[in-house]
């Protein structure tokens, strides 16, 4: 996903970071308001950073100028929403491209807008489906994990096919292409980082449980049905 450095033609790359800058600055004063009216939630904040950090960090490299692995931004966005993802994404894209030379400063709009926005748009609305569905909880948590990721390779390659159109199907055949690529890796990545997903929001619904409680993660019930099997029966005789 991390679009490399120069790949992009300039008028592109500064439309997509004109694009993704309004969601940046919103995501930025989303984050300011939640430790300002909760400090308490800084730790789990940085954690959902991190956890974006070194999941985007593990790359496979690709022949279409960019690279295939997990993103990690369904977990913030589930925790906190799409706006505090949008900025914490865009935070760990720009320190990736400085420290990593994965991605690049020319390129961060387009990396910003896949990874920092889209995919956390779109495994938040899966989540929200999937609480609407009654669906079980690590189901919701495993597709909004999985379509987070997806979503962000499907808005790569269409940003790659418009500025790389085929000489035959234009830009429609170049994305399809793309897509192609891209599919042999992703979608077991995208399968990994959904059980992975789950893994983590079990530990956090041991660890975390007020917190969770708090930011809407859990509700009422499903907090009880997590909790029910460490109940013990009384038997008075």
């Amino acid at each position: 996903m991390h679009i490399a450095e120069g790949f992009l033609p300039p008028v592109q790359a500064a439309c997509w970071a004109a694009v993704a800058a309004p969601f940046v600055v919103h995501g930025a004063v989303a984050v300011v308001r939640e430790v300002r009216e909760h400090p308490e939630s800084r730790l789990l904040l940085g954690a959902a950073g991190a956890f974006t950090f070194v999941l985007s960090a593990i790359k496979l490299p690709s022949v279409t100028g960019s690279s295939s692995h997990p993103t990690g931004t369904g977990l913030g966005a589930v925790l906190f929403r799409p706006p505090v993802m949008a900025f914490l994404g865009t935070v760990v894209l720009l320190f990736q491209a400085l420290l990593l030379a994965h991605g690049g400063i020319t390129t961060l709009g387009a990396n910003a807008f896949s990874m920092a926005i889209v995919g956390p748009w779109a495994g938040y609305v899966v989540w929200q489906l999937s609480r609407k569905t009654k669906a079980p909880f690590s189901v919701g948590i495993f597709f909004a994990m999985a379509i987070a990721n997806l979503s962000t390779y499907c808005v790569t390659s269409v940003q790659l096919g418009i500025a790389f159109p085929d000489a035959t199907g234009g830009v429609i055949g170049s994305v399809v292409k793309f897509l192609g690529v891209f599919a042999v890796t992703q979608i077991p990545l995208a399968v990994i980082e959904g059980l992975v997903g789950v893994l983590i929001f079990n530990v956090l619904r041991k660890v975390a449980r007020p917190e969770l409680l708090r930011l809407g993660v859990l509700t009422d019930r499903t907090a009880q049905d997590s909790a029910a099997p460490a109940k013990e029966t009384i038997h008075v005789a």
